[in-house]
Formats: structure tokens, sequence, C-alpha cells
């Protein structure tokens, strides 16, 4: 019997979303579903979205158990075959808050703080001590389980779990997948997305799409740069800063423009504030999309209780196929996060990054890139630094290196001296309180 658990199953839309492909895909839909948070109310609000759906698509096939409270939380992991995190240590109220106002004191902006800048610091430290203890869990009543990571900061998450537990751990984005989609529409080359093939690698949430060729074998790029270039002098549009990417360094990068905006000391700049405007960059996205959400979600189960029709279509997300490919053992190509090991020659061994995996019935199996081109490597270390770094201060529970994480993460050092950056990590350890009590 298959046994699927979802940690953080109080993050509703996307347990409906992961869950639901799963019920959606034939040799998942008799699955065993163990649905764990510490909210009682955010889980019940899961649980009753999932019987719905299980019912109206799913035959009530699925046995769909829910698991409240760290106590019981051996329980909902023990025997899984896969487990799904989507855990949020401090949610949005207040750690979200924190991470954007204590930074605001110092005049340091930010877009969405959840992977790197020092937002995705002090999210990566306050979720690892809580994921050390799902390891741990996972090591005693399920140790052949693979862990799907889908929480933020992937690569410092991820990356730590790779390291420093026995789990068999990948990180899982949803940027990969609709990467060259996004770019191809953004210039009016729709003609081009049947029959392409591309090769993407990187870091999570920076990742590089190194080759994209038509159906013929013909490269892309030539034409994506030409109309990229021009699109951005006729015009302001979302993605402007991706497209800078694409005049400046010669490539499009998988993640959005609000997020690469704040991975590099480039776009937003104290001394040159009009690029706010200029590049479209939207300061203080990610609380705006939380209270979007809330209220959204409250809608959403007003009409499930009063109606119970919610249906649910596969998505893109990767975790229903990599589940669907190594237990039928037919091969599926992914875009995941995994430890180095020489599989970009030129980036760290102990870096996380994110490359092509081949999923089958022997498990996941990541690829060999080779070289990357050096000025996307450069770009790329910018941010592996400040995400080994944050790595180590939270295995060894050391403050010292929390400050030397901060002062290297690009963004920050490019706007603050080195003083108001200890203090600064110095108040948001304090304003978390017991969520990071462990590195006072």
């Amino acid at each position: 019997m298959i046994k699927i658990t979802f940690m953080g199953a109080g993050s509703t839309i996307f347990a409906r979303n992961v869950l639901g492909d799963c019920m959606c895909t034939p040799v998942l839909q008799d699955a065993k579903i163990a649905l764990y948070d510490i909210d009682s109310e955010r889980l019940s609000d899961s649980e009753l979205i999932l019987n719905a759906i299980n019912k109206n698509i799913n035959q009530g096939r699925s046995e769909i158990t829910t698991y409240l409270g760290i106590e019981n939380r051996k329980e909902a992991l023990r025997d899984a075959t896969f487990v799904v995190n989507a855990i949020q240590v401090g949610g949005y109220d207040p750690c979200t808050i924190i991470d954007f106002d204590v930074p605001k004191k110092y005049g340091l902006k930010q877009t969405i703080a959840d992977t790197l800048g020092i937002g995705g610091i002090m999210r990566g430290l306050r979720t690892i001590p809580v994921l050390e203890e799902f390891a741990r869990d996972m090591e005693e009543v399920c140790p052949n389980a693979y862990f799907l990571n889908y929480t933020n900061p992937m690569a410092i998450l991820t990356g730590y779990l790779q390291r420093y537990s026995s789990i068999k751990t990948i990180g899982l984005c949803h940027s990969v997948q609709v990467c060259s989609e996004t770019l191809l529409k953004g210039l009016d080359m729709e003609d081009q997305l049947e029959g392409r093939t591309e090769l993407i690698a990187g870091i999570n949430h920076m990742a590089w799409l190194l080759k994209i060729k038509d159906r013929d074998g013909n490269d892309l790029y030539p034409k994506i740069r030409e109309r990229a270039l021009e699109k951005n002098r006729r015009e302001k549009h979302k993605d402007m800063v991706r497209y800078e990417y694409i005049q400046h360094l010669g490539y499009y990068c998988t993640e959005s423009s609000e997020h690469n905006a704040e991975y590099n000391p480039l776009f937003i700049k104290s001394n040159y504030p009009d690029m706010i405007e200029e590049f479209q960059i939207p300061l203080d996205e990610y609380p705006r999309r939380c209270i979007k959400q809330i209220k959204g979600w409250e809608d959403e189960k007003a009409s499930i209780i009063n109606k119970g029709e919610i249906t649910h279509t596969r998505s893109l997300e990767y975790a229903s196929y990599i589940m669907e490919a190594i237990v039928t053992n037919v091969p599926y190509k992914i875009g995941a996060s995994v430890l180095n090991h020489g599989l970009i020659e030129n980036l760290p061994a102990d870096a996380c990054v994110e490359v092509p995996c081949l999923v089958d019935g022997s498990g996941i199996t990541p690829c060999l890139v080779g070289r990357i081109p050096t000025q996307l490597a450069a770009m790329n270390m910018t941010n592996i630094n400040p995400q080994l770094l944050t790595i180590e201060a939270a295995h060894d529970r050391d403050i010292s290196k929390i400050y030397q994480a901060a002062m290297l993460d690009p963004h920050t050092s490019a706007e603050l001296n080195i003083k108001d950056i200890r203090a600064m990590v110095d108040e948001l350890i304090d304003a978390h309180g017991d969520y990071m009590k462990m590195y006072r």
C-alpha cells in the first residue's frame, strides 16, 4: 500500500494541488493519505477540501487521515512511501511581517524574501530545526521514504537535509516547468512551443535556460535576445529584470523578475530609487500575496461548504509524476534541487544545484551538466555563498556565521554596512523569539 504524508497540510491550496494530482493518477488513486499540521483550523480546512475532491473525482478511494500536533507527527510519517513538505514556520503573522518590517528600519527593501536576502536567511534558520525533527522521525519510522521538499528557501533547506540526514531528499519548485513557456509567450513566440527542446541548470530560482531549440533543432536564442531587448525598450512589463539578464548575461532565468530583483545588487538600490519604477519591481509583494490568499481561501472555503462541488485536473507540479515514475518504473524527466557533486563543474561540490534528473523505479538520478557559462556561474555563486553559510550557521548554531551570511548576501551588502547588518541580524533574531532561540 502506498502512503503519502503531507507535512504542512494547512497549506490548503498547495495540498489540494499536489494531492488532487495524486487522485488523478491511476497508480496513486488508492493511496493512503496522511495530513499533518500543527494548526487545527487549517488542518480541518484541508481535510474538508480533500475529502470533497476524493469524493468527486476519485470515488472516495483514497483513505484520508489527519494528524494534529507534534505528538502525532511520528504516526503521520509511519510507513510513508512519500513525504511532501510544505511547511511555513512562523507563518505570515508574525514571522513574514517581521522579515519585512525589521529590515525596512535599516533601509533594506525586499520583494518576496523567502529564498535569499535577509528574509530568506531568517526563514531558513527558523525552518531547519523543524526539518531536523522531521528527519529524525523519518529515520525511525519511514527510513526509505522519499522526502519531496517544496518549502523555501529551497537550496538552504534541501541542501541542509542532503548534507546532514540520511533521508532521500529532493527539492522541487514550480518555475522549471513554466520557464520557457513563459518566455516564449511573453515574446509572442507561441508558435515555437510545440516540439521545443531545452536544457535548464543552475540553482533554485536562479537556474538558467541554457539551450532552447525549435522542433527542427534550430537555436531560438538569437530571436529571443532580439525580441527581449526590443520589448524592454518599447514597454513596461512585469518581466523586465529577467529580460535584462538576457541582454547583459545572455540567458533567461527560471524564476520571476520580482524574485530575481532581490537576488543581486543591481536593481533595488537606494541611490537609484527611479529603478523601482523603471524595472517594475513590486516591493513588499509577498505580504500583499499573503493577505490576498488568506481572503481568497475564506471565499473558496465558503463555496465548498455551500456546494461541495470542487473538482481537480492534474497540474504541472512534479510530485505526482515522481511518485508515478517510481511506482511504475516508467521514466520521467524533472528539474530538481540536489547536491552538486560535480554535476555543474564550475560550482562547488557542496552547493545545492537545480539540474535535470531522471526518475524511475530505481529512484531519482541527477544528470551531468558540465560547465555553465562563467558569468552565470558567477551570478549563482553570489547566492551560493550565503546559502552555504546559512546551512553551516544552522548546523553549528553559530551566530557568527549568520552575520557572515548576511554580510555576503548580494543585496544586503550592497545597501548596508557591517555595523548595521549585525544590528539588523540581532534585532531579527530577538523579534522572532522562540523560533530563533537556538541561535542566541
